[in-house]
């Protein structure tokens, strides 16, 4: 996904990102290499020249959290920055492994079936959709496929029509992912959407090499669907108890507003078909396993930070 180290990487990308100015040195004529040197870099945090090249290079396994707090200070790193350059710092012995059950349960399942006025959905580290109840996946119905956030986003020609600030959205759907990977960087899953999307889209190649961290942030959604037109959504999003990998994310509309309306809307023509055929209360369930689709109790071929 990229060359060198994960932590050069990353170290190399928010050096160059800065300006001497930035960081209170002075900028005397034309500088050969974007951003600051490194040298400007071990000046600022404290460490020798040598020291700092060979952080950035992969030739320091070992550095210290105080070398590494100097070392966020001096790139100006928020706290999800300094934190993914600490996880990116870890051995493969350190890192949490639980990220190998694929499997949404059943119990999360049905809990988002109970939520008909609501979209709920669960996605993996990759931004891969686990599963989804039947307004969510109405919602996103103008797409291709429901099938992976960052993929709908950037590849899916819908993309841009249905996140109305689409540059915005975009780089939180990058920094997500790039948070994602601070936690497991050998991720199969991750670096097949990263290789896969960084090949079809300049603009994911792009910000991607940016090397920003955010995780799921708070802020509110400009969505557009085909059916029902703009809707301004709130969201959460819950990390699930005993499955840290997967995450919860629930839509909201403000009570009484136009986006409630239009949901529900939205919600009387997906449940109308299914009135009409007195399925099971499951039958509009989404859900997907690694390697297939569940919808109900029917199993079929795929088409390819609180807790709960």
């Amino acid at each position: 996904m990229s060359s060198g180290t994960p932590l050069g990487a990353f170290l190399r990308a928010r050096r160059e990102a800065l300006k001497p100015h930035d960081v209170g040195l002075p900028e005397h004529g034309r500088r050969r290499v974007p951003g600051l040197r490194r040298e400007e870099v071990a000046f600022l945090a404290g460490v020798s020249s040598d020291y700092y090249i060979r952080l950035e290079q992969g030739r320091e396994n070992s550095p210290s959290p105080q070398v590494l707090d100097a070392v966020a200070r001096a790139l100006k790193l928020d706290a999800e920055a300094t934190d993914h350059l600490n996880r990116l710092c870890l051995t493969a012995s350190q890192r949490p492994r639980d990220w190998g059950n694929t499997d949404v349960s059943q119990q999360l399942l049905q809990l988002m079936d109970g939520w008909e006025h609501t979209p709920a959905f669960v996605v993996s580290p990759a931004l891969d959709v686990m599963a989804g109840n039947s307004l969510a996946t109405a919602l996103h119905s103008g797409f291709e496929k429901f099938d992976n956030l960052a993929r709908m986003m950037f590849v899916d020609p819908a993309g841009r029509e249905f996140y109305q600030e689409w540059e915005r959205a975009a780089h939180s759907c990058v920094a997500e992912i790039r948070a994602a990977y601070g936690h497991d960087p050998e991720s199969v899953p991750i670096a097949e959407v990263v290789a896969e999307l960084s090949a079809q889209s300049v603009e994911f190649a792009e910000i991607w090499r940016m090397h920003d961290v955010k995780g799921k942030s708070q802020e509110g959604k400009h969505l557009k669907h085909p059916q029902v037109g703009d809707l301004h959504i709130k969201f959460a999003a819950f990390t699930v108890n005993g499955a840290s990998h997967q995450q919860l994310v629930v839509y909201q509309a403000e009570p009484a507003s136009p986006t409630a309306a239009a949901l529900e809307t939205l919600r009387a023509m997906t449940t109308q078909p299914e009135q009409a055929q007195a399925g099971p209360p499951t039958a509009g369930l989404r859900a997907f396993t690694l390697g297939e689709k569940r919808f109900g109790g029917i199993t079929a071929a795929a088409e390819t930070p609180g807790k709960v």
